[in-house]
């Protein structure tokens, strides 16, 4: 099974420094058909104006994976942790017992992101943070694990959740396949380009929910760049 979500049809907020689409119910958005697929919960498409951002804010017990499709994202928590994380780059918050954090967009041009929350497997777990480059020339042409908590998956950026974030960048005309274990679900979104997967066409911001399925073959239309979440 392969649904496509149109771009234009998902939630949508706008706060004057932020521009949101929601693949799942999210704030003032609520879909009682999208409130998860597997332990993915959230998929925000956010676009931050530049010198703004989301002030102070507290979580726990989710895994907060942000990529980074523009600009520059700068984190600060109450661990003490700093850091900037810049386009085609991942950070993971692993929530835990609780953490305040701040995520603001100290650039000079806007700063786009896809916001993703997992649920953990286990909760009340003391939080964490980390960061980590993926220059685009290592998942180009083919999926590269970003972060999991799936065994063998080691050098990617570790998350309490039996779940994996994937990426890969596509030039027109080429393709790539992702297996999935049986049981398990995919939501898919290019980030750029537009795309086949399984011979259904996907846009940039569209949304596909993958079920049932053991392969996806991912085919470029045009140049593009391929964000998953995989997971039961």
């Amino acid at each position: 099974m392969i649904e496509r979500r149109p771009h234009a049809e998902l939630g949508h907020a706008r706060h004057g420094w932020l521009n949101a689409r929601h693949h799942f119910s999210f704030a003032e958005y609520h879909d009682a058909q999208r409130m998860r697929w597997g332990r993915l919960r959230v998929w925000n498409d956010d676009s931050i104006a530049p010198h703004s951002g989301f002030e102070p804010h507290g979580h726990r017990d989710m895994e907060i994976i942000t990529y980074v499709r523009q600009g520059a994202i700068t984190h600060e928590d109450s661990l003490g942790n700093r850091g900037r994380t810049v386009a085609g780059d991942v950070q993971v918050m692993s929530a835990g017992s609780g953490i305040v954090h701040s995520e603001y967009n100290l650039e000079d041009e806007e700063t786009r992101i896809f916001q993703i929350w997992i649920h953990p497997q286990q909760t009340g777990l003391p939080p964490t943070w980390g960061t980590r480059r993926f220059p685009s020339g290592e998942r180009a042409g083919a999926f590269v694990t970003l972060a999991s908590g799936l065994p063998g998956d080691d050098e990617a950026l570790p998350i309490r959740a039996e779940a994996r974030l994937a990426a890969a960048t596509l030039e027109q005309g080429q393709s790539a396949d992702y297996q999935i274990a049986e049981g398990r679900r995919v939501y898919l979104v290019p980030a750029s380009g537009q795309i086949e997967v399984n011979g259904v066409t996907v846009s940039a911001g569209d949304g596909v929910a993958v079920r049932d399925e053991a392969r996806l073959t991912v085919r470029a239309l045009e140049n593009s760049e391929v964000v998953l979440v995989e997971s039961r």
